[in-house]
């Protein structure tokens, strides 16, 4: 588990919602705090899509993708005054994590690792990120997480978020 904070806010909330920076993540939860708290639950509703349906409207996954839930969260955080708090829980896509642990030659197998988390909680004057690694069974190795954190580490420092290591 690492946790990283933010140093310019501004340029990370325009990764964040904006641009396409975070297009490789599931949204699992979001919780934002402006004039009222808004709570989304981002399991995908199978039963909301038709079967005869687009299949490119169709998700594959578990939760629904960043890209199409970031445009919701920004009108929720966009206007003349910053939210109180917000709170993101991120997963990176399977098949990006079971790339990423095979490519660093994990010793725990990517069908064992659930979900490799991207925690991002801003408390009204700063966003820190937290990394998080669920497994499927309990294992005694660590080396997901040190591949999870050094990969996050990595992506934003070639997207050119600036941040400051707390660990």
């Amino acid at each position: 588990m690492k946790q990283i904070q933010i140093s310019s806010m501004k340029q990370f909330m325009n990764h964040l919602l904006v641009a396409d920076t975070f297009e490789p993540f599931l949204l699992e939860e979001a919780v934002i705090g402006t004039a009222c708290t808004f709570h989304i639950d981002g399991h995908v509703n199978e039963e909301f899509f038709s079967s005869d349906e687009d299949s490119s409207e169709k998700d594959s996954y578990e939760f629904r993708p960043w890209g199409k839930v970031k445009g919701l969260c920004f009108d929720l955080i966009k206007g003349k005054r910053t939210p109180l708090f917000f709170r993101f829980v991120l997963h990176l896509m399977p098949e990006k994590a079971a790339a990423l642990l095979e490519k660093e030659d994990c010793d725990v197998a990517s069908d064992q690792v659930k979900a490799l988390v991207l925690n991002i909680r801003y408390d009204g004057t700063k966003a820190t990120l937290t990394t998080g690694t669920a497994l499927q069974t309990f294992h005694l190795s660590k080396m997901p997480d040190t591949i999870w954190d050094k990969a996050l580490c990595k992506f934003l420092d070639g997207k050119g978020i600036a941040y400051e290591d707390l660990n």
